[in-house]
């Protein structure tokens, strides 16, 4: 009985803070680079650029290139290479934000640790070739 009461916790505390608005999301990211880590890991690295566009990276010089757009509660992330959408329901706690993945299960939220405002280094595509 104690799993299944831990679990009901752990959803009920995810989900009990009004997701961050589209205009609040935008106001916190633009010109930032943001550091995320999930459980004791980090889990990717991101550039908000203007125009709601983005540089993700997950890995030194590797970065994908794609934009971001609400959707309902959500915001939603396409990537160059996968017009799939990754979307994610955003939460600010105590000034840093908090991301679970649509598709995500509790207790997999993504935390922001880090802030920064000096961009990813992502070289051209024809860089080295």
């Amino acid at each position: 009985m104690r799993p299944i009461l831990a679990f009901l916790l752990c959803v009920s505390s995810a989900f009990a803070e009004t997701p961050i608005s589209a205009q609040d999301f935008e106001a916190h990211v633009t010109g930032k680079t943001l550091t995320y880590r999930q459980f004791d890991s980090l889990f990717g690295i991101e550039e908000y650029l203007p125009g709601r566009k983005v540089r993700w990276s997950t890995a030194p010089n590797q970065c994908l290139y794609g934009s971001w757009y609400p959707q309902g509660d959500d915001i939603c992330f396409v990537y160059e290479y996968d017009p799939t959408p990754a979307c994610w329901t955003f939460w600010l706690k105590d000034g840093a934000l908090v991301a679970l993945s649509v598709d995500g299960l509790p207790g997999e939220e993504l935390h922001e640790v880090d802030a920064g405002t000096q961009g990813l280094p992502c070289p051209g595509p024809d860089v080295g070739a």
